[in-house]
């Protein structure tokens, strides 16, 4: 029997943060959250199709890391990627537009909810086989890497956060690509999302080491483990990463300790979790610890975050709308898309 972890402690001082920056915080966790909450109930209405992950549960982990980056930044996400695009700034109304098959999609309707990409908004893709982004988030940043030393590129500064879960890193792809992002002091984070749980395996049973972070040691690399239920603590810790990776210091191995609060997937009964467990990270719900945060340090008041939520329910709502009234892709564009296009 592994023994329960410890999430890390983490205090953060009330001046880390302004009312601006904390307010930009809490509406990207809330667009998150609804946003994973109106899929459920289309899917549950038969209105969306397919393999639909959502990501309730895990809002600190996207907004602490990807609030982080620059807008010409890169993120490479996973199947469970609907909320990784929106941090990315994707627009609610083009991912709700590709979860329902429709041209106007992020995606054009080609990919649906495992295959969000824009290249506008330098989203790498999500990626349906675990780790599969990982090579892709590798070849991100070497470019980055490269244009700058090689091509002498001052400009070319850019860090690449490449999300994965607990499963995938007892993959190969894992370990090759700490080992050249080590070796060429990539500017990269990779940042393990770990729920405990891949799919129906408990991450316990499937490793011979437990804690993430720890394997960076081999590469020579910083493993920093944080409580992926606060958003001001993943928040600090990607700051510091990002840092370090755009002075040209090298890679991060970040392992967020976090939780999804639905079942692998909305075709999931999620039966083999117990109860207790499911109701101790219910309590530790990112979102109500950071409005609780935002309160008590005076940095916004109930009323503005209750506007917070109004508005975002709004622009859910009319993304919903978008996408249902947004055309089918043509079947006479079968063929398009498959190559690149002057």
């Amino acid at each position: 029997m592994v023994q329960e972890r410890t999430l890390p402690q983490f205090q953060a001082p009330p001046a880390q943060i302004s009312p601006e920056e904390g307010l930009v915080l809490y509406e990207d966790m809330i667009l998150g959250r609804f946003f994973e909450d109106k899929c459920a109930e289309m899917y549950y209405r038969g209105k969306m199709f397919g393999f639909v992950h959502l990501y309730n549960g895990q809002e600190a982990v996207s907004s602490g890391v990807i609030k982080s980056l620059r807008s010409d930044d890169y993120v490479c996400s996973t199947y469970r990627d609907h909320v990784h695009a929106l941090s990315a700034g994707v627009p609610a109304k083009n991912v709700m537009a590709e979860l329902f098959g429709k041209e106007t999609g992020c995606s054009k309707g080609r990919g649906g909810s495992m295959h969000l990409f824009s290249s506008e908004h330098n989203l790498l893709g999500g990626f349906a086989f675990i780790g599969e982004g990982i090579p892709v988030a590798l070849g991100a940043a070497f470019q980055s890497r490269y244009r700058r030393d090689a091509l002498g590129d001052a400009s070319a500064d850019q860090v690449t956060a490449c999300f994965f879960g607990d499963g995938t890193s007892n993959n190969g792809q894992f370990f090759e690509c700490l080992n050249m992002a080590a070796l060429w002091k990539l500017p990269i984070l990779f940042v393990v999302e770990n729920n405990k749980w891949a799919i129906g395996m408990a991450h316990e049973r499937a490793t011979s080491q437990p804690e993430i972070y720890k394997k960076a040691s081999v590469f020579g690399m910083p493993g920093i483990e944080v409580d992926g239920m606060d958003v001001m603590a993943v928040r600090a810790v990607a700051q510091e990463a990002v840092a370090r990776a755009r002075a040209g210091e090298g890679p991060t191995l970040i392992e967020a300790l976090t939780y999804r609060f639905r079942g692998h997937s909305l075709a999931d009964p999620d039966e083999l979790r117990s109860k207790a467990e499911k109701e101790a990270w219910l309590a530790r719900d990112p979102i109500k610890r950071f409005e609780a945060y935002l309160v008590e340090h005076n940095l916004a008041e109930e009323g503005t975050l209750k506007e917070v939520r109004d508005r975002i329910q709004t622009r859910i709502d009319d993304a919903l709308t978008f996408a249902e009234d947004s055309p089918e892709p043509s079947p006479d564009d079968l063929y398009k898309y498959i190559f690149a296009e002057d």
